[in-house]
């Protein structure tokens, strides 16, 4: 007995080439203005108010950038300096800041740059450092040039 043999078609759909992916279009680029000149002048000029967004902001921006490739969230800094901060005496804020710091200093290094900024730099030139006064502004300037690094090395590679 043979078994009866199915009958092949041959269908030949010819469909137009797929065009060439694009990168998907980012909504916006991140900030790279920051400076610390704006950040003390309107500091003083807004009673502390322009700091406290501009440093929610820099946590803001480092979960966008940072997050994707390790996994970690930095507490918003209105939550740490509202209510962490105070509630644990100050420690919140070391601990706030050392972790940021790190997190920055590692995300430079995980991108090419140049490491400016690790937690290191954070108690050398902000605890240490404020016992000649300048200290602090020596870190913050540090901090800033460094998000815009981060931000501008983002823009162009994602």
């Amino acid at each position: 007995m043979t078994m009866p043999q199915q009958p092949q078609v041959n269908v030949n759909i010819s469909q137009p080439p797929l065009p060439p992916q694009q990168p998907p279009v980012r909504q916006s680029n991140l900030r790279t203005k920051r400076s610390l000149l704006k950040y003390v002048l309107l500091g003083l000029v807004t009673f502390g108010i322009y700091d406290i967004w501009q440093m929610s902001e820099v946590s803001e921006t480092l979960n966008l950038i940072a997050t994707r490739r390790d996994g970690k969230r930095t507490m918003h800094y209105c939550l740490m300096f509202f209510l962490v901060g105070w509630l644990t005496l100050g420690i919140g804020w070391l601990v706030w800041y050392h972790k940021l710091s790190g997190r920055i200093g590692v995300e430079q290094a995980a991108r090419g740059l140049p490491v400016t900024v690790t937690a290191a730099t954070y108690w050398l030139w902000n605890i240490l450092g404020s016992l000649i006064i300048v200290g602090p502004f020596i870190y913050t300037y540090k901090l800033l040039h460094a998000m815009n690094d981060l931000c501008a090395d983002y823009n162009a590679r994602g």
